[in-house]
């Protein structure tokens, strides 16, 4: 399946924070951040279940999946598989309450 990738808000700014914050040490880093993420979004639009499934309690975490991003196993993509593609639903450094982060709808 191939399709469109549909960031919600909060997902685009995770990845702005992440850019923004290893781009303030390296700009070079913060465009490999971007190549590996467009990258991760190209091999989970083709392939939507190959991230491993997560179970958390709150039901807004219904069905979320997770990818490592690829020269930036710290980074994770929580998606879901849609009809037509997949919904990123956040971009989170790993060593953050991840629960907590999810949950965060502001």
């Amino acid at each position: 399946m191939t399709g469109q990738a549909t960031w919600r808000r909060l997902a685009e700014e995770d990845l702005a924070k992440a850019y923004l914050h290893i781009g303030s040490d390296s700009p070079k880093t913060a465009e490999r951040l971007l190549d590996a993420v467009e990258h991760a979004v190209a091999v989970l639009l083709s392939r939507p279940r190959a991230g491993r499934a997560r179970e958390f309690r709150s039901s807004r975490a219904h069905g979320l999946r997770s990818w490592v991003v690829s020269g930036f196993e710290n980074y994770l993509i929580f998606y879901r598989p849609q009809q037509a593609g997949i919904e990123v639903v956040r971009f989170i450094h790993g060593a953050r309450d991840i629960p907590s982060v999810l949950y965060d709808e502001s």
